[in-house]
């Protein structure tokens, strides 16, 4: 099993690119950012943890800028989204970012998307219905994966159309990074079963991690997948002990992402007690 941190990539704490310098001295394997484009004050769509929103998410840098600083600061550290909300770009653009992330860091970008869970947001930048997301985030995929892979590539479909275009650059890693679905439920585990090449929830979303785990898999067996080629990195939204790692370990999980704070003293803290069970891991 793998550790990564996911960093609040906030404007005001420990810049992403500084966290990804700490995590490879400190034997990490990734570092991760999430992105909300806007935070709207209604605040009408309350946070899946139940919790009062942290202010960093409304003061995220966005996550390309950010993980692009950490690709030229660090050398070895694979470099995540947990998660990119695919609906709240354009396609042909985000494809470009993407590929172009991907190519400046030698190939160690891990696409993590998804829907998000802000309803408010996705209609401030967006006229997909909330209803229809998860059809339109299929067709984003589809289309940025046949733009990564072909020289000329275009796209017919509900939600996205464009026509053959020269789309540069193309991705270090052949046919585009892989893609990660941090979706859940029982629609979001079928989109995950039927595509994604991996899957990367967040724990707080289960009433019991193991469950959840048992339908992935089953989910990926009715897709006519092997569940073993579909690994499973878990974002441990509350902190991890060892004996939450264990069992993850148990699960089969592939790899555990832990939050780090973004304050510098807390930043600090939080590396500190928690070596001794990154080089467990590692060991």
């Amino acid at each position: 099993m793998k550790v990564g941190l996911v960093s609040p990539n906030s404007s005001y704490g420990v810049p992403t690119a500084a966290m990804a310098v700490d995590a490879e001295q400190r034997g990490y394997d990734s570092i991760w950012v999430g992105e909300h484009s806007n935070i709207p004050t209604s605040r009408s769509t309350p946070h899946p943890s139940g919790i009062d929103l942290p202010r960093f998410y409304w003061h995220m840098r966005d996550p390309f800028v950010s993980l692009a600083a950490a690709a030229q600061a660090t050398s070895t550290i694979k470099l995540g989204t947990a998660v990119c909300l695919v609906l709240e770009h354009e396609v042909l653009d985000l494809a470009k970012s993407v590929a172009s992330l991907d190519d400046v860091s030698g190939g160690r970008l891990q696409f993590g998307v998804g829907v998000g869970w802000n309803r408010e947001e996705l209609a401030n930048v967006s006229t997909v219905p909330w209803a229809r997301r998860y059809d339109a985030m299929r067709e984003t995929i589809a289309a940025m994966q046949a733009v990564w892979t072909d020289d000329e590539a275009g796209f017919a479909g509900e939600f996205v159309d464009f026509e053959s275009s020269w789309v540069y650059p193309k991705p270090a890693q052949h046919g585009g990074p892989p893609v990660l679905l941090g979706c859940q439920g029982r629609i979001g585990l079928r989109h995950v079963a039927e595509y994604a090449d991996e899957w990367c929830p967040i724990d707080i979303g289960f009433r019991d991690v193991g469950q959840g785990i048992e339908w992935f898999r089953q989910a990926v067996v009715d897709a006519g997948r092997d569940p073993d080629a579909v690994p499973i990195t878990i974002y441990s939204f509350s902190a991890a002990d060892r004996s939450t790692l264990e069992r993850y370990r148990e699960l089969g999980v592939a790899r555990v992402l832990f939050g780090a704070p973004d304050e510098a003293d807390a930043h600090d803290r939080f590396l500190d007690e928690n070596q001794a069970m990154v080089d467990e891991i590692n060991a």
